[in-house]
């Protein structure tokens, strides 16, 4: 490395195109494709204080020549924390396109990556060029490289949707938390200087391009939820004043590291499960085809076999499902077309190993009637592109009976869980199902 180092600070300051080679030797073999460039090249600007990696930032330090150096420890730290952050390109998030008004994007503002990531895919030609990995108005978000790892589709042969793997999408949500955060805490300290005692160097700030300070809500520490929503309505608490900003300060309460920022609620009884990130929200979410008709994506394995005890605890936190000991009908038709009729479906030789077969198809389930009607309820597995059937029926399951084998399944798997259901609980519930309240939230993502 030809650049010279400064010293004077623990590991010492460097210049900026000395911090991007070394951000690209130290990064070259990481899951996460790192950005080139990312402390010389737009978005990034030295002036207001801080270049953000990952969910690390990296500040800028003005020298007394002028110019910007950073601090190499910080650039070795912040390369190591997205090394260590493991991606599976085929667990994927839809992150767009939602129906919002597009908004003009300044540099030198805070991330806001979803809003970036649009304005620039909602310009003419934007998905194809990106999907060919043309250079565009924006070259990283947090010293990530989304555009090798942005997968366009298209629904119903006419609507694009847009996709990224799901550890790519927690990233950048902690990455917008860490960034508010440093924020607030140089605004509050450039608020208790004495002006007539100005530090030597500017300190940073969010900047319009008219030179004033953005304004942002003070951003208190995450703190872990603890029930302070059980029992609530979700139609009642959404309408209360406040309730967003109360909400930004849990962290999530399933995977418990990423700040929340939906509210998950029971869409058949109406109750509020828990604050959180968008990530576990499209977890839990089914894949819906049609009204009645799911999809059973390979996340369901995780939902049902990993991380069982911990989705059933939080599908629990509806008084409803916890009651009745069951779950929503569009999770438990996934859970009995999953757990329930798998060992129903079809296999077929894998052409890579001849002593090993693979599930054929996708699996699909949908429903006639409602969990209202439980006695004329009816759940219809299937399997999609089978090579023996292009709509394969595999079984058909009453909504009792798949009930029951749930309650059955549940035992065995979280028994704490199970315990805390039973029938007897069931004062107070609502006859029913509650309006889900339209989202007005600037992602378009529904809040449940």
């Amino acid at each position: 490395m030809s650049e010279r180092v400064i010293p004077g600070r623990m590991g010492g300051l460097i210049t900026l195109s000395a911090a991007d080679a070394l951000w690209s030797a130290l990064t070259a073999g990481s899951g996460v494709p790192a950005a080139a460039a990312v402390f010389t090249c737009s978005p990034a600007d030295a002036r207001a204080g801080y270049v953000l990696l990952g969910n690390q930032v990296v500040e800028t330090v003005q020298t007394s020549g002028g110019g910007w150096s950073v601090v190499e420890t910080d650039v070795r730290r912040a390369a190591a924390k997205l090394n260590a952050v493991h991606m599976d390109r085929q667990d994927l998030v839809r992150i767009g396109p939602f129906h919002t008004a597009q908004q003009q994007h300044t540099y030198g503002a805070p991330l806001r990556w979803r809003r970036r990531i649009a304005r620039e895919l909602q310009a003419p030609g934007g998905p194809e060029r990106v999907t060919r990995g043309e250079d565009g108005p924006l070259s990283h978000l947090a010293g990530i490289d989304w555009r090798r790892i942005f997968v366009a589709r298209t629904r119903d042969q006419a609507m694009r949707t847009w996709w990224l793997p799901r550890a790519a999408v927690r990233l950048l949500d902690a990455a917008e938390h860490t960034e508010r955060q440093w924020l607030h805490a140089a605004r509050a300290r450039q608020d208790s200087a004495p002006p007539a005692d100005p530090p030597a160097c500017p300190e940073p700030a969010a900047a319009t391009a008219g030179g004033r300070l953005t304004a942002h809500p003070p951003t208190a520490p995450l703190h872990p939820y603890n029930g302070e929503l059980k029992g609530q309505l979700y139609s009642v608490l959404s309408r209360k004043p406040g309730i967003s900003r109360k909400m930004a300060g849990w962290t999530c309460a399933v995977c418990r590291t990423a700040p929340a920022t939906v509210l998950d609620h029971c869409h058949e009884h109406g109750y509020v499960r828990a604050p959180l990130c968008h990530s576990c929200n499209t977890l839990e979410r089914p894949d819906h085809l049609y009204s009645n008709t799911i999809r059973v994506a390979g996340r369901y394995r995780r939902l049902f076999d990993t991380h069982a005890t911990d989705w059933l605890h939080h599908w629990h936190r509806c008084p409803g499902c916890r009651a009745r000991t069951t779950l929503p009908l569009p999770h438990l038709a996934a859970w009995t077309a999953h757990t329930a009729c798998q060992p129903l479906r079809p296999t077929h030789r894998n052409p890579r190993s001849s002593r090993t077969r693979t599930p054929c198809g996708l699996l699909r389930v949908s429903w006639t009637g409602s969990h209202h009607a439980p006695h004329s309820c009816l759940l219809t597995v299937a399997v999609d592109c089978c090579p023996s059937g292009e709509h394969r029926v595999l079984a058909r399951v009453p909504y009792r009976e798949a009930a029951e084998r749930f309650r059955i399944w549940l035992a065995e798997t979280a028994s704490v869980v199970a315990a805390a259901a039973g029938p007897d609980r069931l004062d107070g519930l609502p006859a029913q199902p509650r309006p889900v309240i339209a989202d007005t939230s600037e992602e378009g993502l529904a809040l449940f």
